[in-house]
């Protein structure tokens, strides 16, 4: 093989399979394919034959080759015919010379007497092929014991929720990760700080995990690796600089862990990084932070495409548009899977450009004589970016206030992502000395938290800031599921102070940085994946992402529908999905305990902030068995003793009773358990009838 090499006149490029020779040409234009040497693609020979729908099929004396999918042999998935039926796309016979594919069609169907389909032109993209029209690229020859061998996706994380984002990929003994994200706690999780992935799967394979590709740097795609990091083994880390600058900040606050190893991504170059049986190849993806990548992952069955959490935006600010030529590119060399952003299916058009956004705030700059206040996410740089050129245009100082606001601010500004002019940023202590028309102040707490900056101001909790009848208050950021009450609360707080509100309801003041419906088209129609795996969202997101893809043509068949704790097996002749077969269950994190707060803790957190906790304390004579007194009650979160004496009253009689009647028995000493459970049953009904409430019953038998 090697010597074949040296042979050739042009330069060698990087090969995305193993075995596959350059021939100087590119697939789809007529050439001569290539293949591994000693095997045939087997075009135009007798030894293969067609089977259903035009697939090649070797014969049983050819048992050494799998030849390759082609235009005209199955390569596309099923169409809807007007009448209803589905018939294969195109299952004819191969093209002639000089015959084009099309004219190929059009004779099939005047001899088969049916009518051309003509579906509907797709509005997006003049270049894109038509729904339902566009073929997937051809698949490469492979040796035949290829195709008894899978590239394995176990999603860990946001399959099925909308953070938590980490998946694994495996090939043999070599295992690549993308992502390893957090997810903020639900409302039924008292005490829980975050969420993050179950890792027991990779128990036992830490030295096969070749690499950890991070393709952004938001919490719900970094999050997690202070918590896991060494329990996977320290592997290395790739990511591109501002990613890299916040984890590495991150880490600050967990001084005990080993010093990450991050190898920087320069996206500016799409290059090659071999790990084993994977080459990956970064690609530059517009998102709502700076330097998000999308990942070409090449496996020895295939190439797989990531798309990570993106949007296409032509007119971004303070960045550069995606170049859909990569996308083309990767279309035309034949893509196995392509795994697509979820989370913004639910929204129809395409999701609007940061441009819009920035002439919108300008409206407001211009219409407010007061102090702006603005309120955003922590890590969405781009709005930081826009409401910082703003007020320079127009003359105002900035403060930023929040920790995490701070901190991204200041690691993208050493990195050089943010552009400001000397002296625009003020310390917040300093904002009164500045008319209130020459000030701006961007801080964290868009999403009615508690403890942040905004809450804080509005409470008159800040040490510095207060708020004032003729400030100004922008929400730019949409709300988070589940935040609706917070954010709504902390509105009605600001609206009686008399300030003024701007939200994205009202205008246009935030963008999404999720693809929507147009835009998740033209992803699909430029890559034109062999099968589609749709990623990032809740289950009904997924579902929805994989009906898009039928829309396009794509069959069940060819759609991988996986949630978390699913194995997807994945290789050019076939897809597979094993259900729930890895543990994928929440990890909790409270304070520095990982991992020790399971269902029996949030269950009993929720009783005693549901209901509270009733204590019930005895104290027996071991002699006679008789209660000494009156039981001790002690309530918290339950009832007021002073104000339910009556109530008490009863409980200590019924105690009392039960504790004797149980005590008084030769093997009392042995039913101690028995005892407080019959406490437990008996005054826990009692208490149910008089008040409809559930208090965490504690008994307490002290003998003497």
């Amino acid at each position: 093989m090697e010597e074949q090499e040296k042979k050739t006149s042009h330069t060698p490029i990087r090969r995305a399979y193993p075995g596959q020779r350059h021939t100087g040409r590119r697939y789809g234009q007529g050439q001569r394919k290539y293949s591994p040497p000693g095997f045939s693609a087997g075009f135009g020979r007798k030894d293969v034959s067609l089977g259903q729908a035009g697939q090649i099929q070797p014969k049983r004396d050819l048992q050494k080759t799998v030849p390759e999918r082609s235009r005209f042999a199955g390569s596309r998935p099923p169409l809807q015919s007007r009448d209803g039926q589905r018939r294969p796309a195109y299952a004819g016979r191969p093209t002639r010379t000089g015959e084009s594919a099309g004219e190929t069609r059009q004779t099939e169907s005047k001899r088969s007497g049916r009518s051309r389909m003509r579906p509907q032109q797709m509005r997006f993209h003049p270049s894109i092929p038509r729904e339902g029209e566009f073929a997937f690229q051809e698949m490469p020859t492979f040796p035949i014991d290829i195709a008894n061998e899978n590239l394995k996706i176990v999603p860990l994380g946001g399959f099925g929720e909308v953070g938590r984002n980490m998946m694994v990929l495996e090939y043999k003994d070599d295992i690549i990760i993308v992502d390893v994200g957090l997810r903020f706690r639900e409302e039924d999780m008292p005490g829980v700080d975050f969420i993050i992935p179950n890792i027991s799967y990779l128990k036992g394979k830490e030295k096969n995990i070749r690499g950890i590709f991070i393709t952004h740097g938001h919490f719900d795609h970094i999050g997690a690796i202070p918590y896991l990091i060494e329990k996977l083994g320290n592997p290395p880390i790739f990511a591109t600089p501002l990613s890299r600058g916040i984890i590495l900040k991150r880490q600050e606050e967990f001084p005990n862990l080993l010093k990450l190893e991050i190898h920087p991504i320069d996206k500016s170059k799409i290059e090659p990084i071999s790990l084993g049986h994977f080459t990956v190849e970064a690609y530059h993806i517009n998102h709502n932070i700076p330097d998000a990548i999308g990942l070409a992952i090449h496996t020895p069955v295939g190439t797989v495409i990531h798309t990570c959490d993106f949007k296409f935006d032509f007119t971004p600010v303070g960045d550069y548009p995606t170049d859909l030529n990569v996308f083309s590119k990767f279309g035309e060399k034949g893509i196995l899977a392509l795994l697509s952003d979820s989370t913004g299916v639910e929204q129809a058009g395409s999701t609007l450009s940061e441009s819009v956004i920035m002439k919108n705030l300008d409206e407001v700059f211009q219409n407010t004589q007061g102090r702006l206040i603005v309120s955003t996410f922590s890590s969405l740089l781009s709005r930081v970016q826009q409401i910082i050129m703003l007020a320079e245009a127009h003359g105002r100082k900035v403060a930023i206030e929040g920790y995490s606001m701070k901190s991204n601010v200041e690691i993208a500004r050493e990195l050089g992502y943010l552009k400001i002019q000397k002296g625009t940023i003020i310390d917040i202590k300093d904002i009164d000395e500045y008319p209130h028309n020459k000030a701006v102040i961007i801080c964290t707490g868009a999403q009615g938290e508690s403890s942040a900056a905004l809450m804080r101001i509005v409470n008159r909790e800040h040490r510095f800031v207060r708020l004032h009848k003729n400030d100004t208050v922008v929400f730019s950021s949409s709300v988070v599921p589940g935040n609706e009450r917070t954010v709504q609360f902390l509105k009605d707080l600001i609206a009686r102070q008399g300030a003024k509100i701007f939200h994205y309801k009202m205008m246009d003041i935030h963008a999404s940085g999720h693809a929507q419906v147009e835009d998740l088209k033209m992803m699909i129609s430029l890559i034109k994946p062999r099968y589609f795996v749709p990623i990032h969202g809740q289950f009904y997101m997924l579902q929805l992402h994989a009906e898009l893809a039928k829309g396009l043509g794509y069959t069940d068949e060819n759609i991988g529908l996986i949630e978390n704790g699913d194995i997807l097996e994945l290789n050019p002749s076939k897809i597979n999905i094993i259900k729930q077969v890895v543990p994928a269950n929440y990890v909790m994190v409270d304070g520095l305990g990982v991992g020790d707060i399971g269902e029996v803790v949030l269950r009993d957190r929720r009783m005693l902030a549901e209901d509270g906790m009733f204590v019930i304390i005895a104290v027996i004579d071991s002699k006679t068995g008789k209660v000494r007194g009156n039981p001790d009650i002690i309530s918290r979160g339950f009832v007021y003793l002073r104000e339910a004496r009556e109530l008490l009253s009863e409980v200590r009689k019924r105690a009392k009773y039960i504790v004797e009647k149980s005590a008084s028995r030769a093997d009392a000493e042995a039913n101690y358990e028995y005892v407080k459970d019959n406490i437990r049953d008996k005054i826990g009904q009692y208490l149910f009838q008089q008040t409809q409430r559930r208090p965490m019953i504690l008994p307490v038998i002290i003998e003497i």
